[in-house]
This record gives C-alpha cells, sequence and structure tokens, in this order.
C-alpha cells in the first residue's frame, strides 16, 4: 500500500486524476486516460509516466496502457440555398460565438468548390498535418481548429471535382483529429447536390441553420435548402436573416437594398425558429477581408439562440 501511495504522488503533478494504478509485487500496471489529448501528446503523457513510474523504489516494470473516451461531438450545418448570402461569414462567427458561450468548437469549410474560410479565419497558407491518416486541424488566431479544401490547394488553382470525389473530400474533413472539440460547425456549399446528400446520410447534423438574405429569390433557394433536411430527418434550428439593413456611415439613414422581414415571414409560414437579422455592415465587411471574423452583437443572439437549441435538443 505504501509503494501504491508513493506511485500515485509521484504521478499526480505529471497526469492528475488521468492514471489509474495497480500494484502487483515490482510490477505497476497504470491506464492512462488520454482523452481530449492528440496521438502526441498522448504519447508525451505516456512517457512522462513511464519515467517518473520507474524512478519509484521498488518498482521493476511498468505496463502503462491507454484509453480514451469517446467525445459526444454534435455536427451544425450552416446552408443555404444559393450563393452569395454571406453564409460563410455566419458560420466563421456562429463558431465564434459558441465558443464565447463555452462550447469546443471546431470549424469545417465543407464548400469544396469555392473555400473561404481560410482567409475569414486569418490562416492563409496553412496546411494541416495528419496523425494516424487523419488530418489535424489548422489552429486560427481566434482558438479554434479549421479544416478547409482552401488549406490544401493553392487558392488560384480551380477544383475541377466530380461528386464523389467531393464527397470523400467532405469526409476527410469531418472524420478528423478533433480532439475534445464537442461542436462542429460545417459551412456547407451552396445548392442541394452530392456534398450535402453525404453530409445528411453518412454524417447526420444534429441540426441545420439556413440563411437567407430577405430578398424573394434567396428565398425560395432557402426553402429547398430546408426540404432537403426536413426530407433527411434533419431538424432544422432556424432561419437568419443576412444583410439585413443598411445605416448609411455618413447620415445614418437606414435603408434595405434586399427588402426586410422576408426570412422572419418565411420562417413563420414554414413553422421553423427565426434566429435574427444580421445587419450590412461595413465593419463586418472590413474585418472579414481582413482575416479577422470577429464575433458581434447580432451574430452574439444568433448563437446563443443555436446554444439554446442545442441544449434543449
Amino acid at each position: 500500500m505504501t509503494q501504491e501511495v508513493t506511485l500515485n504522488a509521484a504521478l499526480e503533478p505529471i497526469a492528475g486524476q488521468r492514471a489509474t494504478i495497480r500494484i502487483d509485487g515490482d510490477r505497476a500496471s497504470i491506464i492512462l486516460d488520454v482523452t481530449g489529448l492528440d496521438a502526441a501528446g498522448g504519447d508525451a503523457l505516456e512517457a512522462a509516466v513511464r519515467a517518473a513510474a520507474s524512478a519509484v523504489p521498488g518498482i521493476a516494470t511498468v505496463r502503462i496502457a491507454q484509453t480514451a473516451q469517446r467525445t459526444t461531438r454534435r455536427i451544425i450545418a450552416v446552408a443555404s440555398g444559393k450563393g452569395g448570402v454571406g453564409k460563410s461569414t455566419v458560420s466563421a462567427n456562429l463558431a465564434l460565438g459558441l465558443q464565447a458561450l463555452g462550447r469546443k468548437v471546431g470549424l469545417v469549410d465543407a464548400d469544396i468548390y469555392g473555400p473561404s474560410q481560410p482567409k475569414l479565419m486569418g490562416v492563409e497558407g496553412s496546411r494541416p498535418q495528419a496523425t494516424d491518416k487523419l488530418l489535424d486541424p489548422v489552429p486560427t488566431p481566434h482558438g479554434i481548429g479549421l479544416l478547409s479544401m482552401g488549406q490544401l490547394v493553392p487558392a488560384d488553382q480551380a477544383i475541377a471535382w466530380r461528386g464523389p470525389m467531393a464527397a470523400g473530400a467532405l469526409t476527410q474533413l469531418i472524420v478528423a483529429n478533433w480532439g475534445d472539440a464537442d461542436t462542429l460547425v460545417v459551412d456547407m456549399p451552396p445548392g442541394t447536390g452530392d456534398i450535402q446528400l453525404t453530409m445528411v446520410q453518412k454524417h447526420k447534423p444534429a441540426g441545420a441553420v439556413i440563411v437567407s438574405t430577405p430578398q424573394d429569390l434567396s428565398l425560395i433557394d432557402a426553402k429547398r435548402a430546408i426540404d432537403l433536411f426536413r426530407k433527411a430527418g434533419v431538424p432544422i434550428i432556424g432561419l437568419i436573416e443576412n444583410m439585413a439593413g443598411y445605416a448609411c456611415p455618413h447620415c445614418g439613414e437606414l435603408s434595405d437594398p434586399f427588402g426586410k422581414g422576408g426570412a422572419e415571414t418565411a420562417a413563420g409560414e414554414l413553422g421553423i425558429p427565426f434566429l435574427g437579422r444580421i445587419p450590412l455592415d461595413i465593419a463586418i465587411r472590413t474585418a472579414s477581408d481582413a482575416g479577422n471574423a470577429a464575433e458581434a452583437g447580432a451574430f452574439r443572439e444568433v448563437a446563443v439562440r443555436v446554444d439554446a437549441w442545442m441544449r434543449a435538443a
């Protein structure tokens, strides 16, 4: 018993509560919980534990087995029926908002043919490494890991892939070394094609956030996206009205170049929650172009509503 106490004391500063110890004569068997650590981190912890245990008097043999609890990870798909509605900016800021609320968030840029998250998150030119044949997310200045096709091909290179290849790329981005991330925000490509079908059938999002402008044409396509998720049994978290209202920086007068209230009306007609309006704000555009996505007031309110939905689901 004294030997076990000594060994526990030796390992406490290194492994904390991660080590479960059993002593049999001069042999120490240790189960090491490496939940939340990548392969390199787990191996480094094991080496440190082995060295400390071997230095305890009376211990001749040290056996260590690594174990990890499976992280319950939920996918939130951010989708639209068409391009040009600001879906990527919404995705980046939703991820930041959920992180600010205490969630451990990863961001997936699933817009295989038009990836923009590396620019938005300030990591253009960074390439992911791989561990155990799985991609390691690229850390961003905002503390959120990112995987995007834009990290795997040159920025000016066209991605001319057929559906199966694009769907396979999506799987590599989703099934990656996300560590202890409990939430993946997935920036979906526009439309309802192969990539969307792979997502809903193979990776089954916990819910979908739909982005639209107030414009009627955008809402028509948003309804198609909603229909796809509903048919696949994916709950609709709600609808966001983006580019809603513009305040003139000179006179302060408000105008609505894309209309007003269309998404909220559509949400009521479709029986889904309305998550809020995001203004057409030059500050958002400037920050995005500078690679400095910064979670702001309107996005924060949307994140609070999405977080509340996740807690209730």
